[in-house]
């Protein structure tokens, strides 16, 4: 078999799309280098430089404003943004960013009728809480610095919950080699035009179980963008929830109410009408726990896990058929790039 441009571009345009789709570690190369970025010896010096950096400033910080609370934030915040664009360059994840992102954007207007649907009760619940004295004691005692670490510690269980439930909805997830099923994933993918001649040629059908399997990094590439679209979509409930509340403070909380509430008075904004400093603890406060809460929601009701749920899964069932076949285009590139097997010379050719 000669070997022609056609299958090395299609394996280039292939690598591409995978990219573009957020899964950059469907790609050998890029599973590569992400690999190489957790190696004790990348990953290592970064930490230490890193957490030098932030023990200085938090001790900067904490001394200058002469308060421990903004200390321990801004040590965490310093944390996360690195470990963050850590993750965005050396470990290849601006792509999944990138796409999880998009198609949140680009789908707000399947998000607003299960966002309608769980909000009213969410509200109902919150307002609750919003006009209840004890709420604005405990939410404008706290300090700048302990309201951000109660803003993370909310977020980290709704991570913990997402990593916990997530890799429920991978477990069908995986590769398919039958013509048809093939046929309908590649259609509209660069490997549309390759696929008939690997089915017909059988390069396909020679797959191994393990490698269609997807685990490792490429498994977790598609948790990743799980999580982040999932996240992304909590963080658009969570905004509407504190603008709600702004608003809703801003026209029924009289400073009267509020002084009654809170023994050391309030402190407006000047910049903004019959907006309190406080009245901004609270909202971020109940929108932060809203998010929580929206979080678990969606991941223990089944008709909410569906509706949120079936089109990024589909999108990634596809992806992960494209994968069979860009497996066993890769398979016959090598094939076709080894050099071919001599033949071995009779024994008395050689005397």
């Amino acid at each position: 078999m000669t070997r022609g441009t056609t299958g090395l571009s299609a394996v280039e345009a292939t690598e591409s799309w995978f990219i573009h789709h957020g899964l950059p570690y469907f790609v050998p190369e890029e599973r590569a280098c992400a690999r190489e970025a957790l190696s004790p010896r990348r990953i290592l010096p970064v930490g230490v430089g890193v957490g030098v950096a932030a023990v200085a400033a938090a001790v900067a910080l904490s001394w200058l404003l002469g308060d421990l609370s903004l200390g321990a934030a801004g040590l965490t915040l310093i944390g996360v943004l690195a470990a963050g664009l850590y993750a965005v360059t050396a470990l290849r994840g601006r792509p999944i960013l990138s796409w999880a992102f998009t198609r949140t954007m680009g789908s707000l207007h399947l998000l607003l009728p299960m966002v309608t649907r769980a909000l009213p009760l969410l509200l109902l619940f919150v307002t609750f809480l919003f006009i209840n004295a004890e709420v604005w004691q405990l939410a404008a005692s706290l300090d700048g610095g302990v309201l951000w670490l109660t803003v993370l510690m909310f977020g980290v269980m709704a991570l913990v919950f997402l990593l916990t439930r997530l890799p429920e909805e991978l477990d069908g997830t995986g590769g398919q080699v039958e013509a048809e099923q093939l046929r309908r994933t590649c259609r509209g993918t660069p490997l549309e035009g390759e696929l008939e001649s690997l089915i017909e040629r059988g390069h396909v059908g020679v797959l191994d179980a393990d490698d269609i399997r997807v685990r490792g990094y490429e498994r977790a590439n598609l948790l990743l963008v799980m999580v982040i679209v999932q996240a992304v979509q909590v963080l658009v409930l969570a905004a509407a929830v504190f603008s709600f509340f702004m608003v809703f403070g801003a026209i029924v909380m009289s400073d009267e109410v509020m002084q009654t509430w809170l023994p050391n008075g309030t402190h407006h904004l000047s910049w903004l009408p019959n907006v309190s400093v406080e009245l901004v603890q609270v909202s971020i406060f109940l929108a932060a726990f809203s998010g929580l809460y929206f979080t678990v929601v969606v991941l223990t009701d089944e008709t909410y896990r569906e509706q949120f749920f079936t089109g990024v899964k589909a999108e990634l069932d596809r992806a992960v058929g494209v994968r069979v076949a860009y497996l066993a285009l890769r398979a016959r590139r090598q094939e076709e790039a080894a050099p071919p097997t001599l033949p071995v010379a009779p024994a008395d050719h050689l005397r």
